[in-house]
């Protein structure tokens, strides 16, 4: 695909004209549309050699907002960073290995994790949280060591715990802000635009879908009701469209026969949110939606809109014009969204005692 007809396909997934700011989805990849005056941004991939990480770390090199590219794996990465670095745009790519990991972050605007182990066929979110919570904990302490100040994008699985544990272990070194550190949750929102757009026949590059709560199962709350453009939806459409938003990654490890989950999508997603991140730091606001520390509803942590600026989450919003049928799914997901952030918050306490 040529750089133009990438640039408008990015245009039509972010439903935006090329000077648009400030709206849901913020504006194009800045490859193509990037002040000259833009600061230099250094950007680290934690886990980037793995099945999300290398076409994430693609992505990123096609974002002229990015002119370091940190790409870390315990194995494998100064590889990727070869291939990538190969792509004729500004970014400076690295790969960093093992012991490298300080080097890879110090110094970072955004840190972008990844990092675990992929959902498989039978794996609960429970099992999946077994292995990754100490993975994300070493790479996060890494990070507020030697990037305290970087705004740190959290994709590693379960994210309704990860980012608790993200948050304790940053509150323990004494470096946590809360306005840094976000839940990436747009993959839902990229599958609710396109599950509602092919059921209503409508142009998905004029389709947005509010999506809140949490990023697994039942605490995805996509919000037809707020979607646009205004369609009418049936009841049993409504349920379909929940019910596939929700289950989307489970559609995905099925199709893949159980030999791999959701990796493109959700690089693609990561480095929509990402751009977002770094068009809210370079002094040009951002609105998306976000898994962050929130005091929306009774879970200490929440995705929902947020407004991105300088310093990371300016605002955090809170919900308006939902249905019964939304409040009912917003009461219904709130005992497992907080035994998810609960387990997350235990485990990094428990962790921090250790010898």
């Amino acid at each position: 695909m040529s750089f133009p007809a990438m640039r408008s396909a990015i245009l039509a997934a972010k439903a935006i004209a090329p000077s648009a700011v400030g709206s849901m989805g913020a504006a194009p990849m800045a490859t193509f549309a990037t002040s000259a005056g833009s600061p230099r941004r250094k950007v680290a991939v934690l886990g980037a050699g793995g099945g999300i990480g290398q076409p994430l770390s693609l992505l990123l090199k096609l974002n002229s907002q990015v002119s370091q590219l940190a790409l870390y794996d315990i194995a494998g990465t100064p590889g990727v960073a070869a291939d990538v670095g190969h792509c004729n745009t500004k970014a400076q790519c690295k790969g960093y290995e093992q012991d490298k990991l300080a080097e890879a972050v110090r110094g970072c605007d955004l840190v972008i994790v990844p990092a675990g182990v992929p959902r498989k066929p039978g794996m609960t979110r429970d099992d999946l949280f077994k292995v990754n919570a100490g993975i994300v904990k070493g790479l996060v302490e890494a990070v507020g060591k030697h990037a305290p100040g970087a705004i740190l994008n959290i994709i590693s699985n379960p994210v309704n715990s990860t980012v608790p544990i993200t948050a304790e272990c940053l509150k323990a070194m004494g470096v946590y802000d809360k306005r840094k550190v976000m839940g990436v949750t747009t993959l839902d929102v990229v599958r609710a635009k396109t599950f509602y757009a092919e059921m209503k026949g409508l142009d998905v590059a004029n389709v947005d879908v509010p999506v809140i709560g949490g990023h697994a199962g039942a605490t995805i709350l996509p919000l037809f009701s707020q979607a646009t453009p205004k369609v009418p939806l049936s009841q049993e459409e409504l349920e379909g469209l929940t019910k596939r938003t929700q289950d989307g990654g489970t559609e995905v490890v099925q199709a893949k026969a159980g030999k791999g989950s959701a990796t493109l999508s959700m690089a693609y997603a990561a480095a929509l949110f990402a751009d977002s991140v770094l068009r809210g730091l370079n002094g040009t606001p951002t609105m998306e939606y976000t898994y962050v520390d929130s005091n929306v509803t009774e879970a200490p942590y929440f995705a929902s809109k947020v407004k991105l600026s300088t310093e990371g989450v300016e605002k955090v919003f809170g919900l308006e014009g939902m249905t019964d049928y939304e409040k009912e799914g917003l009461k219904t997901m709130m005992p497992e969204l907080m035994k998810s952030i609960n387990a997350g918050i235990d485990f990094a306490k428990e962790a921090s005692k250790a010898p």
